[in-house]
C-alpha cells in the first residue's frame, strides 16, 4: 500500500500530463516532419536529471527518426531557490552544427539555466534550436525565454514530481505536486 503523501499538494495528475504530452508529440511531430530530410533525424538533448521522465514520454508520443544526447546542469544545489549560477556536469557528445534541435527540460523557472544553456547550444550553430518545457512557471522568470513546446503554464509554488525534485526527492511522483514549507 502507497504511503500517503505529506507536505505535497496535487497540482496536475498523471492523466492530465499524459493525455499533453501526447498533444505535444503530435505538434512536434508535425513540425518537423517538413523540415528533416529523408536521412535526417532530430536530435533531442535532455537536461539531467529533471527531464528523464518527460523526454521520455515526449520521445514515444513523436513520429519522427530521432537521436538523443544529454547535459547535466545545476543551478539549485539541493536548494528551493536558485543559486544563479549554472554548473555544467555533463556536455554534449554529439556534434549539433548544422543539425535540428530540440531541448527538453522539465520545467522553466527563472529562465537563467536554459537561458545559458540555449547560448551555450547556439555557439555551436545548430540549424534550428527549439526548446520543449513540461512546465512553464511564471511566478520567478528574470529572463525572457521563447519557449516553442509548453506542457502546462502555472503561476507559482515549488514543484515536485515527473522528474522535478526537491534535495534528489520526489521525482519519481507521476503527478506534478507543490511542495508545502
Amino acid at each position: 500500500m502507497a504511503q500517503p503523501l505529506t507536505g505535497l499538494e496535487p497540482v496536475i495528475t498523471a492523466a492530465e500530463l499524459a493525455q499533453r504530452v501526447q498533444s505535444l508529440g503530435a505538434a512536434i511531430t508535425q513540425d518537423y516532419q517538413s523540415v528533416l530530410a529523408d536521412d535526417e533525424s532530430l536530435l533531442v538533448i535532455g537536461v539531467l536529471n529533471g527531464a528523464f521522465i518527460f523526454m521520455a514520454d515526449l520521445l514515444r508520443a513523436m513520429d519522427l527518426p530521432i537521436e538523443i544526447d544529454f547535459v547535466r546542469l545545476s543551478s539549485y544545489q539541493d536548494q528551493m531557490v536558485s543559486a544563479s549560477h549554472v554548473v555544467m556536469l555533463k556536455n554534449l557528445e554529439t556534434e549539433i552544427k548544422d543539425r535540428h534541435v530540440l531541448v527538453v527540460e522539465d520545467i522553466a523557472d527563472l529562465g537563467l539555466t536554459l537561458a545559458w544553456l540555449l547560448e551555450f547550444l547556439r555557439l555551436k550553430e545548430p540549424r534550428s534550436l527549439k526548446l520543449a518545457v513540461a512546465i512553464n512557471k511564471l511566478e520567478r522568470r528574470r529572463v525572457n525565454l521563447a519557449l516553442d513546446y509548453v506542457g502546462f503554464d502555472l503561476e507559482e509554488g515549488f514543484l515536485v514530481g515527473y522528474g522535478l525534485d526537491y534535495a534528489h526527492k520526489h521525482r519519481n511522483l507521476p503527478g506534478i505536486y507543490k511542495l508545502r514549507p
